[in-house]
C-alpha cells in the first residue's frame, strides 16, 4: 500500500481557488471520505459482539419502557418532556428508540449505530475543514486523528454516549452551514445554523459553546475578523469573506446567545445542581483540579495510555505544586500561541481546545469524575487543527522530503489505530471494563464497587466482599457497597454491623426503590436483634416510599 496523502506542505498539495478548483478535488476527496469511513467502521466492528455496559445503558435502553416501545406518539411526548438521566436531550432519546424499533434490545445493532455515527461525524469533519480552509490533506488528517484517537473509544463503545455522538454531528453540520452562511448571509441561511445548533443541544448540552467557536471560526479560517490587523503567512480560506468589525460579528451571534442561555436554564434545571450533594468541593478546589484536568487532557490527546471510563475527583488531595505547575504551563502554551498568532490556526486551536472543555471541566460540579474521556470528543479537535496545521507549515519552512511527512502521519495513524483496537477490547465484558480501570487508577472507589457487585452476581462472593471493603476503606460512603456488606453481615448473623451498614447506606441512597428495600431489610434486622419498635418504624418508611415509586 502506498503513502496515504495526509498532511503535506502547502506546495505538495497547492492551495484550491475557487469553485471551480473545488469540482477538480471532488474525485480524491471522495477517494479520502470512502478511505476514513471503511477505516472507522472496521476499526470499532468489534463494539458489534459487546453486550450492553453496566453503567446507564440500562436508564438509555434496556431498562426504559419508553426507548423499547419504539418511535411511538407516547415515547415522542415522554422524550420531548422527561428530565430522566438527569438530562433533557429529546433527540438522543429518540435516536435510541429508533434503534429499538430496528434491533430491539439486541446490543450489536446498537453498537453498531454508535459506530455509524462515529464515522459520519469524521467524515461531515474531513469536509467541514477542507471546504472552509482549502486543505484537503491536513483536513483529512484531522479527520483520521478523531476518528482513530484511543480516547474517542469511550463515546463510541459505549452506547449510552449516543449523545456525544449525536451532538457532535449537530455541532459541525451547523460549523459548515455557518461559512455557507458567511458566504451570501441572509436570515434563511442563519436559520440553519440556528436550527442546527438546536437540534445539537436538543441531543446534549455540551455543544453550547458553538458560538464561541464561530468567534474562532471568524478568526481562522475564515478570516472577517481582524483582516487586515497581521500579516499572513499564506491565505488561509478557500475563498475571501468580507471582513466585520468584532463587536458587529459578536451581535450577530446575538440570537445563538440567547438559544445558549435557553439551553442552560433547561440543564441546570434537570441536572439539579443548585443541590448541595452536587456541590461536594469548595470553588478553590474545583478549580484546581479544572486546571490540572486541562493538562491532564492534552497528555491524554500526546500519550492516550491509562485511559480509564471512570477518573474520580481528586478532592482535597491535590497539592499546591501540582496546580501551580499546571497553572504554568496553561500559561505558557497560551503565551506562545498568542505570540505566534500569525498563524491564524494556533490561537484558534488552542482557544477552541480550551473553551469547548469549559462546560464539563468541573467549575460546575455535576458527579465524582474529575475529567472523562467523553469529555474529549469535540475539544480535541482543537489540538487535531493546531498540530496538524502546525506541523505541515513546519515541514514546509524545513523543506523536509516529500514523502517523509506522509509516511509519518501513517505511522502515527497505524499505531493510534492499534492503542485504540486494544482499548475497544476492554469493553468487551463489565469485569474486563471495571478490572482494567482499577488496574489504571488510583482509590478508584467507584470500580471496586463495580467489580465487587459482578463478582456477587456470579456468585464469587469473597472475592466480591474484598472488593466492596476496599471501596469504603477509600470512601466510607459509598452506599452500594455499604448495602452489600450490610447483606453479607445479615446473612452471616451480624446484625449490628448489619444495621450500622445499612445506616451508612440510607444517607447517601436517592432512588427511591433503593431506600426502600434498605429499610425493608433494616426492619427484618431489627426484628431478629428484638427491637420491635425500629422494625416497625423502618417498615412504615418502606411502605411510604414504595408508594411513591
Amino acid at each position: 500500500m502506498g503513502p496515504m496523502p495526509v498532511i503535506q506542505s502547502a506546495n505538495q498539495e497547492g492551495r484550491l481557488s475557487g469553485i471551480r478548483e473545488i469540482a477538480a478535488t471532488h474525485k480524491p476527496a471522495l477517494g479520502l471520505t470512502l478511505l476514513l469511513l471503511v477505516a472507522t467502521l472496521a476499526l470499532y466492528f468489534p463494539v458489534v459482539h459487546h453486550p450492553f455496559a453496566n453503567l446507564d445503558d440500562i436508564g438509555y435502553v434496556y431498562g426504559n419502557p419508553h426507548v423499547q416501545d419504539g418511535l411511538t406518539r407516547p415515547t415522542v411526548k415522554w422524550a420531548l418532556q422527561t428530565f430522566a438521566e438527569n438530562n433533557w436531550h429529546p433527540l438522543t432519546w429518540l435516536s435510541h428508540a429508533l434503534d429499538c424499533e430496528m434491533f430491539d434490545i439486541d446490543p450489536a445493532g446498537h453498537h453498531a449505530m454508535n459506530a455509524v455515527w462515529h464515522s459520519l461525524d469524521a467524515v461531515v469533519l474531513f469536509w467541514v475543514l477542507m471546504l472552509a480552509t482549502g486543505y484537503r490533506a491536513r483536513s483529512f488528517m484531522v479527520a483520521a486523528l478523531f476518528a482513530l484517537h484511543p480516547v474517542n473509544v469511550e463515546s463510541v463503545a459505549w452506547v449510552a454516549e449516543r449523545k456525544t455522538l449525536l451532538s457532535a454531528f449537530f455541532f459541525l453540520l451547523a460549523l459548515g452551514a455557518y461559512r455557507w452562511y458567511v458566504r451570501h448571509p441572509g436570515a434563511l441561511r442563519y436559520a440553519v445554523v440556528a436550527i442546527l445548533f438546536i437540534l445539537g443541544l436538543m441531543s446534549k448540552p455540551q455543544i453550547i459553546t458553538l458560538p464561541f467557536v464561530l468567534l474562532l471560526w471568524d478568526y481562522w479560517p475564515l478570516r472577517r475578523m481582524f483582516a487586515g490587523s497581521l500579516p499572513s503567512t499564506q491565505p488561509d480560506s478557500l475563498t475571501a469573506f468580507p471582513p466585520e468589525d468584532f463587536f458587529r460579528l459578536i451581535e450577530e451571534k446575538i440570537p445563538l446567545f440567547i438559544i445558549c442561555a435557553a439551553s442552560a436554564w433547561i440543564t441546570m434545571r434537570a441536572q439539579r445542581v443548585s443541590q448541595l450533594q452536587h456541590w461536594p468541593y469548595s470553588i478553590w478546589i474545583r478549580m484546581g483540579n479544572a486546571t490540572v484536568a486541562y493538562v491532564r487532557y492534552v497528555g491524554k490527546a500526546l500519550w492516550p495510555s491509562h485511559l480509564a471510563v471512570v477518573y474520580l475527583h481528586p478532592g482535597n488531595s491535590l497539592q499546591f505544586w501540582q496546580v501551580a505547575a499546571a497553572a504554568v504551563v496553561l500559561v505558557a502554551v497560551t503565551a506562545l500561541v498568542i505570540a505566534g498568532r500569525r498563524y491564524r490556526y494556533l490561537p484558534v486551536g488552542w482557544f477552541w481546545f480550551l473553551g469547548t472543555l469549559v462546560p464539563t471541566i468541573g467549575i460546575v460540579q455535576v458527579g465524582w469524575q474529575g475529567m472523562a474521556d467523553r469529555y474529549a470528543y469535540q475539544s480535541f479537535l482543537g489540538l487535531f487543527i493546531l498540530i496538524c496545521w502546525g506541523v505541515a507549515d513546519w515541514a514546509r519552512r524545513r523543506h523536509l522530503p516529500k514523502a517523509l511527512l506522509p509516511a509519518i502521519s501513517v505511522a502515527v495513524l497505524f499505531v493510534l489505530a492499534l492503542v485504540t483496537h486494544r482499548q475497544i477490547g476492554y469493553w468487551s465484558d463489565d469485569l474486563t471494563l471495571w478490572s482494567h480501570t482499577l488496574q489504571v487508577t488510583r482509590g478508584n472507589w467507584v470500580a471496586e464497587g463495580m467489580v465487587g457487585s459482578i463478582l456477587s452476581k456470579r456468585g464469587d462472593r469473597d472475592d466480591a466482599m474484598r472488593h466492596f471493603r476496599t471501596a469504603i476503606a477509600i470512601y466510607p460512603m459509598d452506599w452500594r457497597s455499604n448495602f452489600a456488606i450490610a447483606v453479607d453481615e445479615q446473612e452471616h448473623g451480624n446484625l449490628p454491623e448489619a444495621i450500622r451498614r445499612y445506616k451508612q447506606a440510607l444517607v447517601n441512597i436517592e432512588n427511591p426503590s433503593q431506600q426502600s428495600k434498605a429499610y425493608e431489610n433494616l426492619a427484618i434486622a431489627y426484628r431478629d436483634s428484638g427491637d420491635l419498635t425500629e422494625a416497625m418504624e423502618c417498615r412504615r418508611k418502606a411502605a411510604q416510599l414504595s408508594g411513591r415509586q
